[in-house]
């Protein structure tokens, strides 16, 4: 398999979870802006959406949308843990947990990246995600991951996104059960070697 990806994007995320479940990969960076590979392709032929992640199978298939590359990547490796059994009620409230991220916490951040939004549109966009990581605050206060005892690729997504917060100045004192979060899952073998691969490449 071959991950396409760009540093610290939410790539990064697929990128942990191919390493927590010990499965064999290649990278491929993307320049987001000229839509080229490092090898010089056209990203656009891999991906027409022309964002990353994108997930190239041995056969050539390519597949797209964190959300769902997560997923992927854990059925591969079962026995990883890094997501409950398809079917199940766990499942769903995996999907769930996932869905939320994507929609409320990743894509939220959006507005906050663009130089054509304003400060007043900005602050409130901040305020909405204060709304979200309270949420996420309360459900990590008793418990050290979001599903359990036990990290899952839920995990690997927030603590992508949560990393964005210092590059759009969204202060997470308020939120010391997402700080103490951030620094579990940073000391995490397979997550200290993703940053230390996606620095040195950025």
């Amino acid at each position: 398999m071959k991950l396409y990806y760009s540093p610290y994007t939410c790539a990064m995320a697929v990128h942990i979870a191919l390493r927590e479940a010990g499965l064999p990969f290649t990278l491929e960076r993307v320049d987001l802006k000229t839509k080229t590979t490092a090898s010089g392709a056209n990203f656009l032929d891999v991906s027409p959406q022309g964002y990353v992640p994108a997930l190239q199978l041995d056969d050539g298939t390519v597949l797209t949308e964190a959300a769902a590359l997560l997923q992927y990547v854990a059925d591969l490796a079962p026995e990883s843990g890094l997501a409950p059994a398809g079917g199940t009620v766990a499942r769903a409230q995996l999907n769930s947990m996932l869905n939320f991220i994507a929609t409320e916490a990743h894509k939220g951040f959006s507005p906050l990246f663009s130089s054509r939004a304003s400060d007043d549109y900005k602050d409130s966009v901040r305020a909405t995600l204060g709304k979200r990581y309270a949420w996420l605050n309360s459900r990590l206060e008793a418990q050290p991951f979001l599903m359990g005892q036990h990290f899952t690729v839920a995990d690997a997504y927030l603590f992508t996104v949560l990393g964005w917060t210092r590059i759009v100045n969204l202060d997470l004192s308020p939120y010391p059960a997402l700080q103490a979060f951030q620094a579990l899952v940073k000391e995490r073998p397979a997550v200290r070697a993703t940053l230390d691969v996606e620095k040195t490449k950025s």
